[in-house]
């Protein structure tokens, strides 16, 4: 049996001190596979240690995501622009985001966010980048988040109807909510 390819987010472990170099070397000498949502600045340095990245985000600002029209020309432009870096930087997945309610409801976001989604679904399957809309607790982290329900997210899946664009389910997230 072959062991677990784990992979650490970058994020949790730089802080407090701790260079991104100290964290790239030490996740290397422990056994990680991967590294998830570091800045660009310090891919080259995963790979340089034997490790690959597993996801990074895919476009700006959370609060303002697919389920709101107005961000679509922006978001499918820094989607595409990431695909291609993924694509040079071999990172399979691109974390994206619903945005906040600010005042939609549950079916204008989502019709929104599958729009948005389609848009940019085709290029994902093209280029074999797998584009993760990412589910988040709005209780206690990010309130007013949309896709904080697990069906919201598969029912906006499922009517995308891509391989390419699938849920990013965070266990520490989804057991707030």
């Amino acid at each position: 049996m072959s062991p677990i390819n784990q992979s650490i987010c970058f994020g949790c472990f730089h802080r407090g001190g701790v260079s991104p170099a100290d964290v790239i070397r030490e996740a290397s000498r422990i056994g990680y596979k991967s590294v998830e949502m570091l800045p660009q600045e310090h891919w080259n340095k995963v790979h340089d240690h034997g490790m690959n990245i597993a996801i990074v985000v895919g476009h700006e600002s959370l609060p303002d995501g697919l389920n709101k029209r107005e961000n679509h020309d922006r978001i499918e432009e820094e989607l595409l622009v990431n695909m291609d870096l993924a694509i040079a930087y071999h990172i399979p997945s691109l974390i994206c985001f619903s945005g906040n309610f600010g005042g939609k409801s549950d079916e204008e976001g989502r019709d929104n966010t599958i729009e948005g989604f389609l848009r940019v679904s085709k290029a994902a399957e093209e280029k074999d980048i797998t584009l993760c809309m990412e589910l988040l607790n709005s209780k206690v982290n990010h309130p007013d988040y949309q896709c904080d329900r697990t069906d919201w997210g598969v029912e906006v899946c499922r009517e995308v109807g891509s391989s390419h664009v699938k849920l990013l389910y965070d266990i520490y997230h989804m057991q707030i909510m």
